[in-house]
């Protein structure tokens, strides 16, 4: 009898953890307008970044969370099928050891040129060592901006918080509830930032007005969840 009841126990434990770990929004956030990117178990709602359906490799869907899959190939990055103006993305991501990813905003149309928030590990993939003063590291705008600090960066492995907030020119990128840049879109600052970067001969980078969301699949594992999005 014991047994049996351990067994129960356990097993109403897994369902609890399972049940846990499927995106949901509060009353309170259903009525602040926030809506949910990713269901926890399908890819409705996103496409390949070509413009294409869904990759049929490269990424996976696992516990309620949206995740690279590199063993099964190289898939490509994918974008939500909506896009955005002015909006407050809000994201958990956790990468491996070395792993290299990004968040995507004002991307150019059918591809995977954009503003990026970068996801990457510090401490051992090279690209964070290079760049500007830090402007390669985790939560930097990519190539551009540096984060503020690095001390609310969790370590690989854990979960880390990123929120992205865009409203008319202004842009902020948060990590871990900390608020680590901010900018203005199309300033003679931020176009001197550009005209500095590898971005410099892309033309109309950044200037789109409209824009869906983009998970960046780098050949690496990193994993998204609880992806939700307001529009302001």
């Amino acid at each position: 009898m014991k047994k049996i009841m351990l067994l129960l126990t356990v097993c109403t434990f897994c369902t609890m953890v399972a049940v846990a770990q499927k995106p949901v929004l509060t009353r309170k956030e259903k009525k602040a307008g926030w809506r949910l990117l990713f269901d926890g178990k399908t890819t409705s709602g996103w496409k390949a970044a070509n413009g294409k359906p869904f990759p049929n490799k490269g990424w996976a869907i696992k516990d309620g969370v949206l995740q690279t899959d590199p063993a099964s190939g190289h898939g490509g990055d994918i974008v939500t099928e909506t896009t955005y103006r002015d909006f407050e993305l809000s994201l958990e991501f956790r990468i491996t050891k070395g792993a290299n990813s990004g968040i995507k905003y004002y991307v150019l149309p059918n591809s995977s040129l954009g503003l990026e928030f970068q996801v990457i590990d510090d401490q051992v993939h090279p690209d964070a060592k290079l760049g500007k003063e830090g402007n390669r590291t985790q939560a930097a705008l990519y190539d551009l901006i540096a984060p503020s600090s690095a001390k609310m960066n969790k370590p690989v492995g854990e979960w880390n918080h990123a929120r992205i907030i865009s409203r008319g020119a202004h842009v902020e990128h948060w990590l871990n509830g900390v608020k680590v840049l901010e900018f203005e879109r199309g300033s003679a600052a931020f176009k001197a930032l550009v005209a500095g970067s590898k971005y410099k001969n892309i033309k109309g980078f950044s200037e789109v007005t409209e824009t869906p969301v983009l998970l960046q699949e780098h050949g690496d594992a990193v994993a998204f969840r609880n992806i939700k999005i307001k529009a302001l």
